[in-house]
């Protein structure tokens, strides 16, 4: 070896002492260090005492450009002597011990590492080896080992590795040696070859017999050994071998002993040590096995709980949470098939994709769960110890799926078909061509209806006959007070229901209409008074493009009338009938409600467990009124509180509404209607472990199995009878009415609910909308509902958002709204097996629970429980209806037919502008020529919040202010507010009855499986064939992982940023207006967060609404406007859970910025868009800076939830400005617009 030659540092006096002593050991390095070894011992001494003496000396040592460790290494590589040799290594430990990684790195580089093995490997030749050489050679590899990246390989290659545990094997009684062994041994064993290498040594066995029970003695040798364990066992041959060994038994006592005799919690690291050994150990199907067998589940149940009380003991809650959850036996998901309980046949089946794979699976093929759901390897090992298991794994590649082709990226229309073909869509736009000459812009509104045609709310009483409906009285008699009915002959026929006046002539007086309600007495008029009906005969306006007829009439039904139901709902109730009050009798004081508003006079056949109770065994007996004459059920006047809500309109709608299963249930939610509660909701603070206590109550279900009930208490499976009657033990659970969601309900415990939902039809998965129906409570009684088949991997759930309920005794009090509710909630992966079918071919999967707990406060209340504020079909057509009563002469308002969808319902199209001011040539120029703003909704039926917004922005069109009269002056607005109207009805969360998500049709659609999307687009590619395409088109969406509002767009520009592609300065050329609207919305909107936006293209979204127009019709104001599910963090919402009043606000601002925008867009000093070029330029240098990967958020399909929510996060509690002002404010202020805004979230 050549000889270093001794240098010094710039500044280190060259007479310093050390290295004086460092310059001579260097001259006696090779022969003369074996020939003179007395020097040679005093040379090194005398250093080791200097650098034990003296601080400096270690830093001379050390220092930069110093070559003092070559030296040392070089004379340690070259002595022959031991006591030479143990000079350098406590000189070495000296150096090392001090300095932390830096020293340690040096010492790597130099070669240090392999110098030390192979003296090891030298010592060990001697018989008996120097046990203090080899003491501190370990212990020096102990420390080195963690630094050098290569050590294990090294070891290996070396020898070491035999060495070591040779060693140990005749030191098992000396702890001073066996100590350092330990240390290296842990680091050998994170490498995995060497791992199994030592495993086939005996090491694992060897490991067993140093482990041992609880004892104060050599505590330090334990916790090592067991970390050495714990890294040799991550090997799945040396888990199989602890397994054979029996020793998950040992593990399992051993962990045992020390928690029963550490009662003061010193040594929780070793029993933290044991738990991880279980934790690698159960990585293998054998050793979850075994671990059952061996009783594991009950010794950590019990240890955990016991641990409980105290906080500093959690990591070892947690540890033996993930061991308990993995191994729980997969349960399987009890229902027969995990396809929807509902059916319906398309017309003609896609050649591939999932709704192929879903037709032409084989009968008889268990779709629930695999032969074998247990994988040899879970996914545990990634997953964490801490309460939320976020998957992190799409974090790291999320910028792959950005579109990289720049062809791609630059928008070019591409029209597909010939005009020919779109010249039938012209009947849609007769706004472009009408001249007004007929009409009289003199006369009174009843004029302007020439241009309206309200088809909503008579066409769907044409296409099927109509539906006597049977109201739910709010109160009803006490059981014991019931007088006998005169009359029941047809009992057996109506179940109870009374009959109104056939909706066929003219309906009964509405409530509204009444007088003031009592809300103590509830009675029954014999009103004869009749209500001309509202709605507007269709005109030759109207038209209907149909891919399918509509079913025919249901026939002649005898005696379709208006009925109500009598029934009441009591827990004492005897199964005799129940009467009703005659008019003028008593009220008894007890409330008893009754289940939901049924719709009469339809076949009790049901489809796939669809329908209702009626006409089956299963309602509950009634009687019939002595007269026969209707009864008026008296609700609460929310006339004044909802303007555009009508109960006996709602009923009217619905009676036009087509389900898969025939519903003939009304929702009393939807019947009542919703008011926005004038008090705050803040987003629920999440309680310390809750999550871990409904993990282990979930787990008391396998160590405690005679505790559970296991009673299906409702089931739409069972078509005969999907409510299950019981003693009134149980609730009753009911879904069976327009847009409601729950398959089946088990009672685990007595107040304890195991919930299914039902997948879409045609689908075997999209598990996350529910709306249902509650009945049968006691008062002051916790409950908890687990909702047990979602799919998602993390929910908001887990960051502050709750369930909405909704009280009947609430609303017959006059508080008729959704509230958001539950506490302890929390959404985490549980024990039901997900099979390879319903995962993408993937096993071992599991479903996740959303748990949380109510409490009623009403008895024998009726509750309805939902993912978001529900918005059917039938209250959309109600609120077109209400509509058209907004409407003023100077209002041009048309509803069309846009299309039929598979289901036979119609889907709405909505024009609305200004009327021009006279028939003169110019003011009609002008009518014509105002820009198309185009706006869709509701593609996704589980996202009600976008219904919401768009009601919010229908209403905002058609109000009187000064800027709605601006707006429709402005621009010509096309409004599809429901896209996908039978996904909604029948309670999808995210397809269609073709069982496809329609927002990934846009750029093939279907005309006969897809008809709102293919019509759709083909109304776009009309207009930009006639040169007219849209302005701004924007398709609102609901979040159900992000907080705030927020807007997804297309830019080339920061496409090309953030995947880092090469483009030409020309590919980048871009206008930078497709940011204006955004800008404006994140100033004048309190719940828009600019922050959270996106304009990155990527290739998963390139046949979605927002990518197909801006790509191929050419707008470049193409958008998705997200709104969350949950509430805000920024701006006035902060930390507030958002609400119907929110939603509607953001609707109604959205049309306020596009005043502001045509105030831009008209404006000559293009110094906005300079503003908006600082902006981008600003947010792309912050990201490459921070060379981080973006947040942008990946359209509908929301990525793993990244969010750190902070929990102490007070509301702000400043007030809300009022609108108008603000309205006003923004237009006056045209160039008042923040650059501070970055694009996107770190």
């Amino acid at each position: 070896m050549n000889k270093p030659k001794m240098a010094t540092e710039k500044g280190v006096p060259s007479n310093s002492r050390v290295l004086m002593l460092l310059g001579q050991l260097e001259r006696m390095n090779g022969e003369a260090m074996m020939r003179d070894v007395e020097t040679a011992r005093q040379v090194t001494a005398k250093i080791l005492h200097l650098i034990q003496t003296q601080e400096k000396s270690g830093k001379e040592v050390m220092s930069k450009g110093s070559s003092g460790m070559e030296v040392i290494l070089s004379s340690l590589e070259n002595s022959s002597d031991v006591q030479t040799t143990l000079n350098i290594l406590y000189i070495l430990s000296e150096l090392l011990t001090v300095g932390r990684g830096r020293r340690v790195g040096v010492f790597v580089s130099k070669g240090g590492t392999g110098i030390l093995f192979q003296i090891l490997i030298t010592a060990s030749k001697e018989q008996p080896p120097s046990e203090e050489l080899m003491l501190q050679l370990h212990s020096l590899l102990a420390k080195v080992g963690p630094k050098d990246r290569k050590f294990g390989v090294k070891a290996r290659l070396s020898g070491a590795l035999n060495v070591t545990v040779n060693l140990m094997k005749q030191n098992l009684q000396n702890s001073k040696l066996l100590l350092p062994c330990l240390q290296v041994l842990r680091v050998y064993s994170t490498n995995s070859v060497n791992a199994i290498s030592l495993g086939k040594n005996g090491v694992v066995e060897l490991m067993f017999k140093i482990i041992g029970p609880f004892s104060k003695k050599n505590t330090s040798l334990l916790k090592v050994a067991l970390d050495a364990l714990g890294a040799l066992l991550k090997s799945k041959t040396n888990a199989r071998r602890a397994v054979d060994g029996g020793h998950v038994t040992v593990l399992l006592a051993l962990y045992l002993d020390w928690h029963r005799n550490d009662t003061r919690h010193r040594h929780m690291l070793i029993r933290k040590g044991l738990l991880v050994c279980l934790r690698n150990i159960t990585n293998i199907k054998l050793g979850r096995k075994a671990f059952i067998e061996a009783d594991g589940m009950r010794i950590l149940y019990n240890t955990s709980t016991e641990c409980l009380p105290v906080r500093t003991l959690d990591p070892l809650i947690n540890t033996s949470s993930l061991i308990m959850r993995k191994c729980f036996p997969k349960n399987r998901m009890p229902l027969p098939t995990i396809k929807s309980a509902f059916h319906y046949q398309l017309p003609n089946v896609p050649a591939a994709g999932p709704v192929a794979q879903l037709y032409n699976q084989p009968p008889g093929v268990d779709d629930v769960a695999d032969e074998s759901d247990d994988t040899e390897e879970t996914d545990a090992e990634t997953e964490n110890d801490s309460e939320n298991e976020d998957d992190e794994k799409d974090q790291c590649c999320t910028n792959d799926d950005i579109e990289t082709d720049i062809n791609k990226l630059h928008p070019k229309r591409n029209l597909g078909r010939p005009f020919e073909e779109l010249r039938v869509y012209d009947r849609f736009f007769l706004e472009l061509s009408e001249d007004f000459q007929g009409y009289n812009f003199e006369c009174s509104k009843s004029a302007s209806t020439t241009f309206s045609s309200s088809t909503f709310s008579s066409s769907s009483a044409s296409t099927q006959s109509a539906r006597p409906i049977i109201v739910p009285t709010a109160q009803a008699l006490s059981p014991k007070h019931v007088p006998v009915p005169s009359s029941q002959e047809d009992c057996n026929a109506t179940k109870g229901k009374h009959t109104l006046p056939s909706p066929s002539v003219p309906t009964p007086t509405s409530p509204a209409s009444l007088a003031p309600l009592d809300l103590d007495t509830i009675h029954h008029t014999k009103d004869q008074d009749k209500k001309e009906e509202t709605h507007i005969p269709s005109t030759d306006t109207c038209s209907t493009l149909s891919s399918l007829n509509k079913p025919p009439s249901q026939g002649h039904v005898i005696e379709q009338e208006l009925s109500h139901v009598l029934e009441g709902v009591s827990l004492e109730g005897d199964g005799s009938a129940e009467g009703v009050k005659q008019e003028g009798s008593p009220v008894n004081a007890t409330r008893h409600i009754q289940s939901p508003l049924l719709l009469g006079g339809i076949a009790a056949r049901r489809v796939g467990g669809g329908g209702s109770n009626w006409g089956s065994d299963c309602g509950s007996e009634g009687a019939e009124d002595e007269g026969g004459e209707g009864a008026v059920l008296e609700v609460p006047d929310t006339a004044q509180l909802l303007p555009l809500h009508d109960p006996d309109l709602y009923v009217e709608m619905v009676k036009g509404t087509h389900s898969v299963p025939q519903y003939a249930e009304v929702a009393y939610p939807d019947y009542f209607g919703h008011v926005a509660p004038t008090f705050r909701e803040p987003l629920l603070e999440r309680v310390y472990g809750v999550q871990r206590s409904k993990i282990f109550q979930d787990i008391e279900r396998l160590i405690h199995p005679n505790d559970i009930l296991d009673k299906v208490v409702y089931d739409l499976d069972i078509p005969s009878c999907p409510v299950i009657e019981d003693s009134g033990e149980s609730l009753r659970f009911n879904s069976q009415f327009e847009s409601g969601n729950l398959r089946k309900a088990v009672q685990v415990r007595k107040y304890e609910y195991d919930l299914v939902l039902n997948a879409d039809i045609n689908s075997n998965h999209y598990h996350q909308w529910f709306y249902f129906e509650v009945s049968g409570m006691r008062v002051g009684t916790t409950y908890r509902f687990n909702i047990i088949n979602c799919e998602k991997s993390n929910s908001q759930f887990n960051y502050g958002m709750q369930v909405l309920m909704y009280s009947v005794q609430e609303a017959i009090s006059g508080r008729p709204c959704w509230v958001r509710t539950g506490t302890d909630i929390c959404y985490y992966k549980n024990h039901f097996a997900r099979s390879s079918i319903a995962s993408g071919g993937q096993k071992g999967k599991s479903y996740y629970s959303l748990t949380f707990s109510t409490t009623f406060s009403h008895k024998d209340d009726v509750c309805y429980f939902a993912y978001h504020y529900p918005y059917t079909y039938s209250t959309l057509k109600m609120h077109l209806s209400k509509l058209e009563d907004l409407r003023t002469p100077q209002i041009y308002l048309r509803q069309d037919v846009l299309c039929e969808t598979l289901g036979g319902n119609t889907c709405p199209l909505i024009t609305i502008t200004a009327m021009p001011e006279s028939n003169s040539n110019d003011h009609i120029c002008q009518f014509r020529n105002r820009p198309l703003i185009f706006l869709s909704a509701r593609v996704h039926p589980g996202e009600t919040n976008a219904s919401w917004v768009m009601k919010g922005t229908l209403e905002f069109l058609m109000g009187s202010s000064l800027l709605a009269v601006s707006l429709r002056e402005a621009y010509i607005f096309k409004i599809i507010p429901m896209l996908n109207p039978d996904g909604v009805i029948n309670g999808n969360h995210r397809c269609s009855l073709s069982g496809e998500d329609l927002n990934r049709q846009w750029q093939n659609p279907n005309p006969e499986l897809h008809p709102t999307i293919y019509h759709t687009k083909s109304l776009l590619q009309y207009l930009a064939h006639i040169q007219r395409a849209p302005l701004v088109f924007c398709d609102y969406h609901g979040h159900s992982r992000k907080k705030n509002v927020f807007m997804y767009g297309c830019s080339v520009k920061e496409t090309v940023w953030q995947s880092n592609i090469s483009a030409t300065s020309s590919d980048l050329q871009e206008d930078l207006g497709y940011r204006t609207l955004p800008k404006i919305l994140s100033q004048i909107a309190p719940a828009f967060s600019m922050a959270s936006c996106s304009f990155v293209v990527e290739r998963s979204k390139e046949s979605t609404a927002r990518v197909v127009v801006w790509r191929e019709i050419g707008v470049q104001r193409s958008y998705t406007m997200e709104s969350t599910l949950c509430g805000c963090d920024q701006g006035k919402y902060k930390g507030l859970q958002i609400g119907t009043r929110e939603l509607e606000e953001m609707g109604a601002q959205f049309c306020v910025s596009l005043l502001r925008l045509k105030r831009l867009t008209g404006l000559r000093n293009h110094q906005h868009l300079l503003d908006l070029e600082g902006d981008i330029i600003g947010t792309h240098c912050k990201v490459v800076s921070t060379s981080s990967t973006t947040t942008y958020v990946l359209e509908e399909d929301e990525p793993s939830f990244l969010e750190a929510i902070d929990y102490s996060a007070e509301s702000n509690d400043e007030d809300a400005e009022a609108e108008t002002e603000q309205c006003i404010e923004v237009l006056e202020n045209p160039d008042h617009l923040s650059d501070s805004e970055t694009n996107h979230r770190d």
